[in-house]
């Protein structure tokens, strides 16, 4: 576990010396309003570092489109693994979560590639 969290360290360092601001919206379902039929939300937002890039053209699939944006962040920078139904606000510009990868090392989470789009 040793490496893995040297690892974690050398990310979150990384990414706040390079990356800019980055907020995380983390989106959970609420209570069921019966008069409405519909579930509430709540949103807690984790501003962290983050280093946007554009996709490169292997990544492009039936999923992933060339004018995405991948997102790499820190997973020492947050306390929860990011999921399509959250949210990335970079700049003013609300992303909605396409896919995610998480990079490990001994099964723990190292760094979150996150792909974005507008």
């Amino acid at each position: 576990m040793g490496l893995a969290s040297s690892l974690k360290k050398v990310a979150s360092k990384s990414l706040n010396k390079l990356g800019g601001n980055v907020t995380i919206r983390q989106i959970t379902n609420g209570a069921y309003d019966t008069a409405t039929g519909e579930v509430s939300e709540s949103n807690s937002d984790t501003v962290v570092k983050g280093l946007l890039e554009n996709i490169n053209n292997n990544e492009v699939n039936d999923l992933i489109q060339a004018e995405d944006k991948k997102l790499t962040i820190s997973a020492g920078d947050i306390t929860f693994t990011p999921t399509p139904k959250d949210k990335v606000i970079i700049a003013s510009v609300v992303y909605n979560i396409i896919s995610i990868t998480t990079n490990q090392q001994n099964n723990i989470p190292i760094t979150f590639e996150i792909f974005v789009r507008a």
